[in-house]
């Protein structure tokens, strides 16, 4: 194949892509002395990637269909920032053959493969038959061309539940879903089919036999126009949530030398049987004896970096060479592993409201400094705001060790010094995850987070005495900031009080807790907290990232953020958000009615799964959002009658808007 007008040498690249994928292309692409032009949405004109390129063109409304995924305007700011080569990055359009023919056409360089291998590898059905006629083992599965309801029936019951119904276009879990019985077949397609569509614009659907506690290992492979295909060891992503990877890590701890070598070998034949050329990624699925090549991912993985860390290679840089008609730098002899990686995904959701997404501004961003074994890949900062409108993943902590235990420790502490604000994040759930013990011992499978989820999302830990303590530290301290621009403000350091008293009472409430109180003793000599019984010597001072706080001699390091009454307090316990209970009054909240149905965050209202007046148990369905390019069903709080629906299918609701109605069950 002659690739010579696909790859060839060029200054200035595009990135057709926004957030953390979009930084980190554009970092080593200025460090090899490239020019680079950002893209963005009208909801992202302020965003981080665009504020790091040279240059940036707007491509149109913040709907990803009207910006991001629109080709024909992807290559029109190519042209108008006169850009030689575009970076796709991952997801929105780094898969689409169509984009990468669109590109060829205009004479522009595709950084990855090209519109043929695309089209082989990329669609899930096709790949699977071109691994058979190669040789790579497959799970038993359907990925025929016929997609009636009667061909997909029949072949899930030959294949035998359960199955694992699949979007043919699609990958991070769009469109999947785990089928155990008949009855659940019709429900689960028409439910795939929908998000696949809304997703990747094609509904075809293949059907895989479900491997019973599987592990997800995958094999990082990238080669280049003169022939020359490597892989770069494995990868397992075993820990993940809906079909979407949470932890990363490489190598494997689960293959020995032998199959290590042996699945990198089935990857290499798997990626020679298109003659590919770019990064890209072989995906297996193992039951903990075999292992079957599941699908192909035609572009750079959002796990890369534990890659890069375990090999000294910057694949974005690999890409790039590549992309530029360059022969790989190294022979797969050259390819060393050297110690352990891990990887975390930082996601603005709720894990204690299942995982929902979180929106807003992001108030506070303090993440740990990197080192030789921390990397922080990021794609927000302080005042950005996340929109419902894409992925809501933030940043990725990377950290590297010479063994792995050593590597997850590394990668814990750099989960707990890191604190977002203003939006509801992972890192809680996350730092719980990579120290469970069986995460630990390796004894897990992809299903391990749903069966772990209670103990991975427990309650908040009650504020102690020192949370207390701290609280009433934060306090002083900002007031204190306060008076130093607010002379004539009756709040000072001391803290204000009424005439002739020296003792000032703070009342906190955490969670649904009880109120509990702490009083500061000031006057002359040192200060003193009480709280019930117990007395503590008390003395603060603000420090680079927090404050130090000293209750008795012993010194502790604060992290805090206060928005009016509610502040965030990281200790040594923990995380915990208190709120100040407002001293003159007027701290009453307005609740909403539990018989309303309001959605949750800004959505597309994609299903009615109820009639009104029809009688509903607790749980059960009455209509599907899809948030952030993901389906959310609401359900019914408790058993009763569905009153009134205030929507219908296609609606665009806003966050809190009542959607529906119940009359609680008589009796």
């Amino acid at each position: 194949m002659d690739r010579t007008a696909h790859f060839r040498p060029f200054r200035t690249l595009l990135i057709a892509n926004r957030g953390e994928i979009a930084c980190r292309v554009i970092r080593t692409a200025k460090t090899m002395g490239l020019r680079t032009v950002a893209v963005y949405s009208e909801a992202d004109r302020d965003a981080m990637h665009v504020a790091m390129a040279d240059e940036a063109v707007l491509l149109g409304p913040a709907r990803a269909r009207d910006s991001y995924l629109n080709i024909a305007r992807v290559i029109e700011a190519a042209r108008q920032s006169g850009a030689e080569a575009v970076h796709p990055g991952y997801g929105f359009l780094s898969e689409s053959a169509e984009f990468a023919q669109a590109c060829f056409e205009a004479g522009l360089i595709f950084v990855g493969p090209t519109a043929g291998m695309i089209r082989a590898m990329g669609s899930k059905s096709g790949s699977k038959m071109l691994m058979e006629k190669a040789g790579v083992p497959l799970v038993p599965g359907y990925h025929g061309e016929a997609q009636d309801d009667a061909t997909l029936a029949k072949a899930a019951d030959q294949i035998g539940f359960p199955v694992l119904v699949k979007a043919s276009a699609g990958g991070g879990g769009r469109g999947m879903r785990i089928v155990r019985s008949a009855d659940e077949l019709a429900a689960a397609l028409v439910s795939a089919k929908r998000e696949a569509k809304a997703a990747f614009g094609d509904d075809r659907m293949l059907i895989e036999k479900y491997v019973e506690n599987p592990r997800h290992i995958e094999v990082q492979v990238i080669g280049d126009s003169h022939g020359n295909l490597l892989s770069l060891f494995e990868r397992e992503c075993t820990l993940q949530r809906r079909h979407q990877k949470v932890i990363e890590e490489a190598p494997s701890p689960t293959l020995n030398e032998a199959q290590r070598e042996a699945v990198c070998a089935a990857a290499r034949k798997a990626a020679a049987a298109v003659s590919y050329v770019g990064a890209g990624t072989i995906e297996f699925v193992s039951n903990g004896k075999d292992v079957f090549f599941i699908e192909m991912n035609t572009r750079l993985q959002v796990e890369h970096p534990v890659t890069e860390l375990i090999t000294g290679i910057d694949l974005v840089e690999w890409q790039l060479r590549v992309a530029s008609g360059e022969k790989l730098p190294r022979t797969q002899d050259q390819i060393t592993l050297n110690g352990h990686a891990v990887e975390a995904r930082v996601y603005a959701e709720n894990p204690h409201k299942n995982f929902m997404p979180s929106v807003g501004r992001i108030r506070t961003w303090h993440t740990p400094e990197p080192s030789n074994g921390l990397r922080i890949d990021a794609g927000y900062r302080q005042g950005d705001m996340v929109s419902p409108n894409y992925d809501a993943m933030l940043a990725k902590v990377i950290a590297w060790a010479p063994t792995r235990d050593a590597a997850i420790d590394r990668l814990n502490r750099g989960l707990e010094d890191t604190d977002v604000r203003g939006v509801v994040t992972n890192i809680p759930f996350l730092s719980a995850l990579v120290t469970h013990p069986d995460v630990r011992a390796n004894a897990i499978d992809t299903g391990f987070i749903e069966r772990e989820l209670k103990v991975l999302t427990p309650p908040a830990a009650a504020a102690g005495d020192l949370e207390l303590c701290a609280a009433v530290a934060a306090i002083l301290i900002e007031e204190a900031e306060v008076t130093q621009t607010e002379a004539s403000s009756p709040w000072r350091t001391a803290g204000w009080m009424p005439v002739g008293r020296r003792q000032r009472r703070f009342v906190f409430r955490h969670g649904q807790d009880a109120e509990q109180e702490a009083h500061l003793h000031y006057g002359q000599g040192p200060a003193k907290l009480s709280i019930g019984e117990r007395e503590f010597a008390f003395t603060s001072s603000p420090s680079a990232d927090g404050f130090d706080l000293t209750l008795d001699g012993l010194k502790s390091r604060i992290v805090a953020d206060i928005e009016g009454h509610e502040l965030y307090l990281r200790t040594r316990n923990g995380r915990f958000d208190l709120h100040w209970v407002d001293p003159f009054g007027g701290d009453d909240e307005e609740l909403v009615g539990e018989d309303k149905i309001v959605a949750p965050l800004p959505g597309t209202v994609v299903a009615l799964l109820a009639e009104i007046g029809a009688k509903l148990e607790k749980g059960a369905p009455i209509l599907t959002l899809e948030v952030m390019k993901m389906e959310q069903t609401l359900r019914a709080p408790f058993a009763g009658v569905l009153k009134v629906i205030k929507c219908k299918v296609g609606d665009i609701v806003q966050e809190g808007v009542e959607l529906a109605e119940i009359e609680p069950e008589a009796g």
